[in-house]
């Protein structure tokens, strides 16, 4: 049995970037509920807008606007910080191909800030967020944290670049660095960009047909609430200078997951092949299958939620006509 002691959240003053993101937003309001202090960081943007912060109320969280590209900001928001938990990325593959220029400024170099930051200010721990797609298509299965990572977007090769930037520092200067490595996470809030709500956003619009990319391509699901809690099961000192994947051990067609879900929502909508929503053929990873034992021997996390479980509870919250009218049905999100 692992003894390795979490660290005690209560009246830790926790920053979280990305906060106002899909993932952000729920490791936030968990760690509201765990008594520490919370600055929540939304990027800046000229309409006070603060994403899916917007409807949280809870006055262990300060919500402050601004963006990891500047460093200056960067010292500010981490003085007197104990814990940051660091999510603020450009996500979208798509995208990537259009403006690769500012994954780099975004990912890798607001990586560099936060870290800097971090190290000047004493801050005692930092979870640096990675992503599956680096290691690509799997080379063999499941896939663990020695896999070949493989660079096959610009967004990939950028989040390869922040990852080695983060642990750089912990090489380099003892940063408190751990790198969580979570593979696709689904759930409320999640982007129209991500294929779990492409579909059921378009089914619960009523659309009697639906556009969706490749099918054949296979991935590892984990719904959001168990990816938000192994990011916190990472507070271990046993962690530190460690890459950790966070996932199910489990894969899924994408065939076998748009049958999954019109069978959970009653529906008998027909599929068409979207050309604009299929990536170049060398970039498209098709095969992506978490090996979490890492995880389970460093923190005894395990995941708790099954797909159809967690499944169910994303197609509730995105049948609410008032946060379905938040997504827009009827165009190729990038």
């Amino acid at each position: 049995m692992n003894n390795s002691k979490m660290l005690d959240l209560k009246n830790k003053k926790i920053l979280v970037t990305g906060a106002d993101g899909f993932i952000g937003s729920h490791l936030t309001e968990m760690l509201a509920l765990s008594g520490a202090s919370i600055k929540a960081l939304s990027h800046y943007n000229s309409f006070n807008y603060w994403g899916w912060l917007e409807n949280i109320d809870d006055d262990n969280i300060e919500i402050i606007s601004g963006d990891i590209r500047d460093a200056h900001f960067c010292k500010n928001i981490t003085k007197n910080i104990d814990i940051v938990f660091h999510l603020a990325a450009l996500i979208a593959i798509p995208y990537s191909y259009v403006a690769p220029d500012s994954y780099v400024d975004t990912n890798i170099r607001g990586t560099l800030n936060i870290c800097q930051a971090a190290l000047e200010n004493g801050c005692e721990r930092i979870i640096h967020t990675s992503t599956s797609e680096v290691y690509g298509s799997a080379q063999y299965v499941p896939i663990d944290e020695k896999h070949p990572l493989q660079p096959q977007s610009p967004y990939s090769a950028s989040k390869i670049g922040a990852d080695s930037m983060a642990i750089s520092f912990y090489n380099s200067f003892g940063l408190p660095v751990t790198i969580a490595r979570p593979f696709n996470t689904y759930g409320p809030r999640q982007s129209a960009r991500a294929i779990i709500p492409t579909i059921i956003t378009q089914i619960a619009a009523k659309q009697k047909e639906i556009r969706l990319g490749d099918l054949t391509p296979t991935r590892d699901l984990t719904y959001v609430t168990d990816t938000c809690k192994g990011f916190i099961s990472l507070l271990t000192d046993k962690t530190i200078g460690e890459t950790i994947n966070i996932g199910s051990n489990s894969e899924i067609a994408m065939q076998d997951l748009l049958n999954l879900i019109k069978k959970l929502m009653n529906s008998n909508v027909q599929f068409i092949t979207d050309k604009q929503r299929i990536r170049p053929q060398k970039s498209e990873v098709k095969r992506l299958v978490c090996n979490n034992s890492k995880l389970i021997s460093l923190t005894n996390f395990q995941p708790a939620y099954s797909l159809e479980e967690g499944l169910k509870e994303t197609i509730n919250w995105f049948s609410n006509s008032n946060n379905l009218k938040k997504y827009k049905t009827n165009i190729y999100n990038v």
